[in-house]
């Protein structure tokens, strides 16, 4: 068995970067009654799998978690494929859109391939929650319901908001931060994790915790990561992300593109360095020592490196200095063949090829003058090639693919 450092090694490194704990005198003392007996502390994190695709925004509570594990502590991961269902109605301005069982076991399925990125596969309890929730009846969902007041559900800003606002709450919805808190039952969870945003549902973990007679799990939040405009949080849905399994350029790229007013948040939540070596770093870029141009190159390389490996990302960062500080085209790049006969135009092109992910799409960047072929600004939607011909298209300043048309 793994050798827990001592308790109070343990809370420094816990309470780094943490948002808020609750109850933090609880913790501790979970903490010395686990270091006596040798006994992990039972973590969870419960993720409704409502899209595909983990991005740094997700990351950051698994990289906390990885940090329990690394002190001998054991993970206990919730696939939420029932809960998936309702979907979570934080941050909700409306009823979500409810999933099939099959695209949440889709996107479970590609949830677990990326967590593994961060946590330690074979140091981790993975389980679904229909495993306890498909098996209650509607007396159990009764009595779990009884526990909690209207009024104590309207305290969430979202139902509050919806509430005030006269739009639809579906009754379903209550039963979500429920349904959460009962996980928290079900697998005697000592800590749980979430962003601030999900401090209601790791406080009813607690709530239910208690009336189940169990003692109440430590609720552990981590801030929220602003997205690559630096405004909102990190969102698939708004553009802003930077995805943990998107190809090595791609995150590179996307790294640099950040302003350096937050540049600090992605080196204190993004990645594995020392808050030392972190501090060094934000201290010499803002005192003048270090260019923020450098300071930000290895903070991509460090992004990159932390989900692809050191050889991909140094990979990365070459490609990026070609492209961005020497003017060059890229060396590698996806490369595709076309055939004369299908008479391939422009957006076509774009679209085949990835660069966009519709023919709306390419024609509005064609006429915004983002899209070059060949190094030539393209004005024309209709524009096509003769062949035999090879062309290099380049949507924005860092997509390229090399096409053959025969």
């Amino acid at each position: 068995m793994m050798v827990m450092p001592p308790v109070e090694e343990q809370m420094e490194l816990i309470k780094e970067n943490t948002a808020e704990i609750i109850v933090e005198e609880e913790l501790l003392a979970k903490l010395h009654r686990s270091y006596a007996a040798r006994r992990p502390l039972r973590c969870k994190l419960g993720i409704d799998p409502s899209a595909p695709d983990i991005h740094l925004g997700h990351a950051v509570v698994l990289h906390k978690m990885k940090t329990f594990q690394d002190m001998g502590h054991q993970l206990v991961i919730i696939l939420g494929d029932f809960t998936g269902q309702i979907g979570d109605p934080t941050d909700r301005s409306e009823t979500r859109p409810q999933l099939s069982k099959e695209e949440v076991l889709a996107n479970a399925r590609t949830y677990q391939e990326q967590i593994f990125k961060i946590i330690d596969r074979e140091k981790t309890e993975l389980l679904f929650n229909s495993q306890w929730l498909g098996s209650l009846n509607f007396s159990d969902v009764l009595q779990i319901a009884s526990t909690c007041t209207v009024a104590r559900m309207l305290e969430r800003e979202d139902f509050q908001y919806r509430y005030r606002e006269n739009l639809s709450i579906g009754i379903h919805e209550f039963f979500y931060p429920l349904m959460q808190g009962y996980d928290s039952v079900a697998v005697k969870a000592d800590i749980e994790f979430g962003a601030t945003e999900q401090k209601f549902n790791l406080l009813m973990g607690r709530h239910l915790q208690k009336e189940y007679g169990q003692e109440p799990q430590i609720a552990l939040t981590m801030p929220i990561l602003v997205g690559t405009d630096g405004v909102q949080k990190m969102s698939k849905s708004l553009g802003n992300y930077i995805g943990i399994s998107e190809p090595p350029a791609e995150i590179y790229g996307k790294v640099m593109s950040i302003s350096d007013e937050i540049m600090a948040d992605y080196y204190r939540l993004g990645t594995r360095l020392s808050s030392g070596e972190v501090g060094r770093i934000i201290a010499g870029y803002r005192d003048g020592r270090i260019h923020p141009r450098d300071a930000k190159m290895t903070l991509a390389r460090e992004i990159v490196a932390l989900y692809h490996g050191s050889v991909e990302a140094a990979r990365a960062e070459e490609g990026f200095k070609q492209v961005f500080q020497r003017g060059e085209i890229p060396a590698e790049m996806p490369q595709f063949q076309f055939s004369a006969a299908s008479a391939p135009d422009i957006v076509t092109l774009l679209v085949e090829t990835g660069l966009t992910s519709s023919r709306s799409e390419a024609r509005r960047l064609i006429k915004q003058g983002g899209v070059r072929v060949n190094r030539e600004q393209v004005a024309d939607s209709g524009t096509r090639w003769e062949a035999p011909c090879e062309l290099i298209l380049q949507v924005g300043k860092r997509k390229f693919a090399r096409v053959v048309i025969s």
